[in-house]
Protein backbone atom coordinates (compact mmCIF):
# COMPACT_ATOMS: atom_id res chain seq x y z
CA UNK A 1 0.00 0.00 0.00
CA UNK A 2 2.14 3.15 -1.13
CA UNK A 3 1.81 6.57 0.62
CA UNK A 4 -0.65 9.10 0.26
CA UNK A 5 1.10 12.02 -2.02
CA UNK A 6 -0.46 14.40 0.41
CA UNK A 7 1.27 12.64 2.89
CA UNK A 8 4.80 12.46 0.69
CA UNK A 9 4.35 16.64 0.21
CA UNK A 10 3.53 17.19 4.20
CA UNK A 11 7.07 15.27 5.04
CA UNK A 12 9.00 17.32 2.86
CA UNK A 13 8.00 20.51 4.01
CA UNK A 14 8.12 19.42 8.02
CA UNK A 15 11.56 17.80 6.97
CA UNK A 16 12.92 21.62 6.00
CA UNK A 17 11.08 23.02 8.87
CA UNK A 18 12.68 20.27 11.26
CA UNK A 19 16.13 20.82 9.87
CA UNK A 20 16.55 24.81 9.68
CA UNK A 21 15.79 24.83 5.72
CA UNK A 22 12.55 26.56 6.01
CA UNK A 23 12.61 28.83 9.79
CA UNK A 24 9.16 31.01 10.99
CA UNK A 25 7.95 33.48 8.75
CA UNK A 26 9.37 31.88 5.69
CA UNK A 27 7.11 31.22 2.80
CA UNK A 28 6.70 27.46 1.72
CA UNK A 29 6.48 26.65 -1.85
CA UNK A 30 2.99 27.28 -3.02
CA UNK A 31 -0.02 24.82 -4.40
CA UNK A 32 1.38 25.80 -8.20
CA UNK A 33 4.59 25.07 -6.88
CA UNK A 34 4.42 21.82 -5.24
CA UNK A 35 1.83 20.74 -8.20
CA UNK A 36 5.41 21.15 -10.45
CA UNK A 37 7.62 19.25 -8.13
CA UNK A 38 5.88 16.64 -7.41
CA UNK A 39 3.64 16.07 -10.50
CA UNK A 40 0.11 16.32 -8.34
CA UNK A 41 -2.87 18.21 -8.68
CA UNK A 42 -3.91 21.27 -6.85
CA UNK A 43 -6.73 19.20 -4.56
CA UNK A 44 -2.90 17.46 -3.72
CA UNK A 45 -1.18 19.86 -2.76
CA UNK A 46 -3.88 22.45 -1.01
CA UNK A 47 -4.49 19.16 1.74
CA UNK A 48 -0.81 18.76 2.35
CA UNK A 49 -1.18 22.86 3.21
CA UNK A 50 -4.36 22.84 5.18
CA UNK A 51 -2.88 19.27 6.90
CA UNK A 52 0.07 21.65 8.09
CA UNK A 53 -2.23 24.91 8.99
CA UNK A 54 -4.30 22.68 10.97
CA UNK A 55 -1.53 21.07 12.82
CA UNK A 56 -0.04 24.69 13.74
CA UNK A 57 2.50 24.56 11.53
CA UNK A 58 1.83 26.88 8.87
CA UNK A 59 -0.49 29.70 8.89
CA UNK A 60 -1.89 30.80 5.58
CA UNK A 61 -1.92 34.53 4.70
CA UNK A 62 -5.12 34.98 1.54
CA UNK A 63 -2.98 36.33 -1.44
CA UNK A 64 0.06 36.14 -0.15
CA UNK A 65 0.84 32.32 0.51
CA UNK A 66 1.67 30.21 3.72
CA UNK A 67 4.43 30.59 6.01
CA UNK A 68 5.80 28.77 8.34
CA UNK A 69 4.42 29.08 12.42
CA UNK A 70 6.21 31.61 14.48
CA UNK A 71 6.04 28.74 17.89
CA UNK A 72 5.39 24.64 17.30
CA UNK A 73 2.39 23.49 18.94
CA UNK A 74 3.24 22.47 22.59
CA UNK A 75 0.80 19.56 23.39
CA UNK A 76 -0.24 18.76 27.25
CA UNK A 77 1.02 16.17 29.08
CA UNK A 78 -1.35 13.19 29.45
CA UNK A 79 -0.02 9.97 30.29
CA UNK A 80 -0.84 7.14 27.82
CA UNK A 81 -1.23 3.93 29.51
CA UNK A 82 -2.52 0.81 28.31
CA UNK A 83 -5.95 -0.06 30.39
CA UNK A 84 -5.19 -3.75 31.18
CA UNK A 85 -2.01 -2.64 32.82
CA UNK A 86 -4.50 0.17 35.30
CA UNK A 87 -6.66 -2.41 36.22
CA UNK A 88 -4.04 -5.19 37.33
CA UNK A 89 -2.31 -1.97 39.12
CA UNK A 90 -5.40 -1.84 41.19
CA UNK A 91 -5.19 -5.41 42.27
CA UNK A 92 -8.46 -6.15 39.96
CA UNK A 93 -9.38 -8.54 36.82
CA UNK A 94 -9.35 -7.53 33.67
CA UNK A 95 -11.41 -8.83 30.74
CA UNK A 96 -12.32 -7.56 27.34
CA UNK A 97 -15.16 -7.81 25.04
CA UNK A 98 -14.83 -7.69 21.33
CA UNK A 99 -17.92 -5.93 19.69
CA UNK A 100 -16.24 -5.69 16.47
CA UNK A 101 -13.46 -6.34 14.29
CA UNK A 102 -13.95 -5.25 10.37
CA UNK A 103 -12.68 -2.84 7.34
CA UNK A 104 -14.00 0.26 6.99
CA UNK A 105 -13.37 2.71 3.88
CA UNK A 106 -12.00 6.36 5.25
CA UNK A 107 -14.83 9.71 5.66
CA UNK A 108 -13.02 12.25 4.76
CA UNK A 109 -13.05 13.99 8.43
CA UNK A 110 -11.35 10.12 9.31
CA UNK A 111 -8.93 10.63 6.28
CA UNK A 112 -7.70 14.06 7.64
CA UNK A 113 -7.16 12.98 10.68
CA UNK A 114 -4.83 9.73 9.41
CA UNK A 115 -3.36 11.03 6.62
CA UNK A 116 -4.78 9.06 3.87
CA UNK A 117 -6.85 9.33 1.06
CA UNK A 118 -10.57 9.34 1.41
CA UNK A 119 -11.70 5.88 0.91
CA UNK A 120 -8.69 4.04 1.70
CA UNK A 121 -9.24 1.15 3.66
CA UNK A 122 -8.83 1.41 7.46
CA UNK A 123 -8.35 -1.20 10.23
CA UNK A 124 -11.64 -0.77 12.68
CA UNK A 125 -12.02 -1.99 16.58
CA UNK A 126 -14.70 -1.57 19.10
CA UNK A 127 -14.05 -2.97 22.06
CA UNK A 128 -15.59 -2.99 25.92
CA UNK A 129 -12.72 -3.57 28.16
CA UNK A 130 -14.25 -4.52 32.10
CA UNK A 131 -12.69 -4.43 35.49
CA UNK A 132 -13.70 -7.34 37.67
CA UNK A 133 -16.50 -7.70 35.03
CA UNK A 134 -17.73 -4.05 35.44
CA UNK A 135 -17.55 -2.34 32.52
CA UNK A 136 -14.69 0.73 32.63
CA UNK A 137 -14.23 1.86 28.97
CA UNK A 138 -15.65 1.64 25.54
CA UNK A 139 -12.67 1.73 22.76
CA UNK A 140 -14.00 2.85 19.40
CA UNK A 141 -10.31 2.80 17.77
CA UNK A 142 -9.38 3.59 13.37
CA UNK A 143 -6.30 2.12 12.36
CA UNK A 144 -3.63 3.16 9.82
CA UNK A 145 -3.04 0.10 8.04
CA UNK A 146 0.04 1.36 6.51
CA UNK A 147 1.39 1.32 10.54
CA UNK A 148 0.05 -1.90 11.62
CA UNK A 149 -0.97 -4.51 8.32
CA UNK A 150 -1.74 -7.42 10.76
CA UNK A 151 -3.86 -5.48 13.38
CA UNK A 152 -6.87 -7.42 12.20
CA UNK A 153 -5.11 -10.33 12.97
CA UNK A 154 -4.73 -10.03 16.80
CA UNK A 155 -6.47 -11.62 19.65
CA UNK A 156 -7.28 -9.16 21.60
CA UNK A 157 -8.60 -10.63 24.52
CA UNK A 158 -4.91 -11.61 25.16
CA UNK A 159 -3.66 -8.34 24.52
CA UNK A 160 -4.77 -4.51 24.22
CA UNK A 161 -4.66 -2.58 21.15
CA UNK A 162 -2.71 -0.16 22.90
CA UNK A 163 -0.20 -2.84 23.87
CA UNK A 164 0.06 -4.02 20.67
CA UNK A 165 -0.30 -1.00 18.99
CA UNK A 166 2.75 0.43 21.04
CA UNK A 167 5.13 -2.97 20.13
CA UNK A 168 4.75 -2.48 16.40
CA UNK A 169 4.12 1.22 16.03
CA UNK A 170 5.82 2.97 19.14
CA UNK A 171 3.96 6.12 19.75
CA UNK A 172 6.66 9.55 19.41
CA UNK A 173 2.93 11.60 20.11
CA UNK A 174 -0.32 12.20 20.90
CA UNK A 175 -3.03 14.49 21.06
CA UNK A 176 -5.99 14.42 23.51
CA UNK A 177 -9.38 16.21 23.88
CA UNK A 178 -11.46 15.47 26.92
CA UNK A 179 -14.97 16.34 27.15
CA UNK A 180 -18.25 15.15 29.31
CA UNK A 181 -20.90 13.38 27.34
CA UNK A 182 -23.99 11.45 27.08
CA UNK A 183 -24.00 8.61 24.96
CA UNK A 184 -26.31 6.58 22.61
CA UNK A 185 -28.98 3.71 24.33
CA UNK A 186 -26.91 1.27 22.74
CA UNK A 187 -23.57 2.17 24.25
CA UNK A 188 -25.34 2.54 27.24
CA UNK A 189 -26.88 -0.39 27.88
CA UNK A 190 -23.02 -2.30 26.72
CA UNK A 191 -21.67 -0.13 29.95
CA UNK A 192 -24.33 -1.09 32.13
CA UNK A 193 -25.27 2.74 32.89
CA UNK A 194 -28.62 4.71 32.54
CA UNK A 195 -29.20 6.75 29.10
CA UNK A 196 -28.57 10.05 31.04
CA UNK A 197 -25.20 9.09 33.23
CA UNK A 198 -22.52 10.99 32.16
CA UNK A 199 -19.57 9.94 30.54
CA UNK A 200 -15.95 10.77 30.18
CA UNK A 201 -15.00 11.12 26.61
CA UNK A 202 -10.94 10.86 25.53
CA UNK A 203 -10.35 11.27 21.79
CA UNK A 204 -6.78 10.35 21.16
CA UNK A 205 -5.06 10.54 18.08
CA UNK A 206 -1.42 9.02 18.19
CA UNK A 207 1.53 8.93 16.28
CA UNK A 208 4.95 6.88 15.53
CA UNK A 209 7.61 7.82 13.76
CA UNK A 210 6.39 6.84 10.42
CA UNK A 211 3.00 8.99 10.86
CA UNK A 212 -0.26 8.74 12.29
CA UNK A 213 -0.93 5.24 13.52
CA UNK A 214 -4.73 5.47 15.25
CA UNK A 215 -7.70 7.85 16.17
CA UNK A 216 -9.64 6.56 18.99
CA UNK A 217 -12.39 7.28 21.14
CA UNK A 218 -12.71 6.03 24.61
CA UNK A 219 -15.54 6.32 26.91
CA UNK A 220 -15.42 5.76 30.81
CA UNK A 221 -18.91 6.19 32.81
CA UNK A 222 -18.24 9.27 35.06
CA UNK A 223 -18.93 7.44 38.04
CA UNK A 224 -16.04 4.80 37.61
CA UNK A 225 -13.43 6.56 36.13
CA UNK A 226 -10.94 9.17 37.68
CA UNK A 227 -8.57 11.15 35.33
CA UNK A 228 -5.41 12.33 37.20
CA UNK A 229 -1.82 12.85 37.18
CA UNK A 230 1.91 14.16 38.19
CA UNK A 231 4.49 16.23 36.57
CA UNK A 232 7.62 18.18 37.27
CA UNK A 233 8.60 21.02 34.91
Amino acid sequence: MSTPRFVTIKKFIEDKIDNGQLSPGDRVPSENELCQQFSVSRMTARRALQTLNDDGLLIRTPGLGSFVAEHRPVSTLLEIRNIADEVHSRGHSYKAKIITMDQVSASEQQAQMLNVDIESPLFHSVIMHLEDDIPVQWEDRLVNPLMAAQYLQQDFNTVTPNAYLSKVAPLTEASHKIEATLVSAAIAAELQIDNHSPCLQISRRTWSAAGVVSIATLIHPGTRYCLGGHWKL
